[in-house]
């Protein structure tokens, strides 16, 4: 009896050490298990089908096969899995002000249009200044399930109109770091654009605003006055500058004459400067974007502009902005980089746009259908694609907030 006890004892004691053996994982429970999907996961350098588990709200472990029992199981199978994409130039801050993008109709309410295109993250370009953030914020950020975060105006009130974003009073260094300091994890840096006067004053308080709380500036291009490559030389590594393919009177476009991307605007890339697309209603042009897409200069983030006139025009969403950008040849796991991974470290959130185990689960689904699709640019201008993404799930925090074929339906109806 006792040498048996032993035995038993010995048995038992070895299936324990094995449990802990590297790569040895016993099968749990989750929330929701997707099988077979191809993930791309830039951050982690995931390329490939796998099965990834959700529990709690988290990325609970991705595998190329995961046992286990599941709350919900999706059947990914011919689909992509990427992280949530995120969207760092949209004016969210929706209101009934007329005409008016601060507290307007100009802006968007973020749930009617983020999840369907799989963003699950924005950035407010300003729409909000130092002294209207507070509202902005218990308006829209808290009661929007899209996470939400902001680019602070130097002008106190926001985007409230040319003629109180030219009051230099109103510009205020230690109002708007007191502010970034009150709400760190939500303002993401400081807005400068829409400035019709020579004065550098608005520009240098927004870069010093953004220097005392640590955060990068974010320079829009309605600055007529100032030229493009001043802009560019008073910025930092690490800040970003919008409308980078735009071709208007008011700036002058990134290609010289000579059909390259000019030297000026390369070396601010390479000493750190990020370019993000900012499409919009009339900042994307293909005579800029494909010139410098062939010479290698790509967007470092997808930042749609979106507002109540570009979501209807050659903009659309993210989705159709990704499929545009690979109808002009970059390939889908760089458009995917650009859209989460680039995204998330330029707005200083290392723990967005990807899919390490940990990170909350927040995830699009996409198909990559095949066919003959149209693109334009704000100048109407269009060329053709053969293939575009569709986004069919997507989870913000591990729950389902867009399902456009029911892949999460329980049961059959019939």
């Amino acid at each position: 009896m006792e040498r048996m006890m032993d035995s038993l004892r010995i048995t038992a004691w070895l299936a324990w050490v094995a449990w802990l053996l590297p790569g040895h994982i016993a099968a749990q429970d989750y929330d929701m298990l997707i099988k077979k999907a191809h993930v791309i996961d830039p951050a982690n350098t995931l390329n490939g089908v796998m099965d990834v588990a959700v529990s709690q709200g988290k990325i609970a472990r991705i595998a190329p096969v995961i046992d286990g029992n599941a709350t919900q199981v999706i059947d990914a199978d011919g689909l992509y899995l990427t992280p949530g994409f995120i969207d760092p130039h949209t004016h969210v801050f929706v209101g009934t002000q007329a005409g008016l993008f601060a507290n307007g109709v100009n802006s968007v309410s973020p749930d009617d249009f983020t999840f369907r295109s799989g963003v699950t993250t924005v950035v407010d370009a300003g729409t909000s200044g130092w002294r209207s953030f507070p509202v902005f914020k218990k308006q829209v950020i808290d009661q929007s399930k899209t996470r939400i975060l902001a680019f602070l105006n130097i002008a106190g009130g926001g985007m409230t109109g040319a003629d109180h974003e030219q009051d230099l009073q109103d510009m205020n260094v230690d109002s708007a770091v007191a502010v970034m300091r009150q709400f760190p994890d939500v303002i993401a840096g400081v807005k400068i654009g829409h400035y019709n006067g020579k004065d550098w004053t608005p520009f240098d308080h927004a870069l010093k605003a953004a220097g005392q709380a640590g955060k990068p500036l974010f320079v829009e291009c309605h600055l007529p006055e100032y030229s493009l490559e001043d802009q560019l030389a008073k910025m930092r590594p690490g800040d970003m500058i919008t409308h980078t393919f735009e071709n208007i009177k008011e700036r002058m476009p990134i290609i010289g004459d000579d059909g390259r991307v000019r030297p000026f605007v390369e070396a601010a890339r390479k000493r750190g400067v990020l370019f993000d697309l900012g499409h919009g209603g009339a900042g994307f042009w293909f005579d800029q974007a494909m010139p410098a897409v062939k010479q290698g200069f790509y967007p470092n983030s997808f930042g749609t502009d979106l507002h109540r006139f570009s979501m209807n025009s050659a903009m659309k969403d993210m989705a159709n902005v990704m499929s545009k950008f690979m109808a002009m040849g970059i390939p889908l796991e760089r458009v995917v980089e650009i859209a989460s991974w680039n995204a998330a470290g330029a707005i200083g959130h290392p723990e967005l746009g990807n899919l390490k185990e940990g990170n909350a689960a927040d995830i699009a689904l996409f198909r990559v259908r095949e066919g003959r699709f149209g693109f334009m640019d704000s100048a109407g201008s269009g060329i053709t694609g053969t293939r575009k993404l569709e986004v069919e799930m997507t989870l913000r925090q591990g729950k389902v907030v867009w399902d456009l074929n029911g892949l999460a339906a329980k049961k059959k109806a019939f």
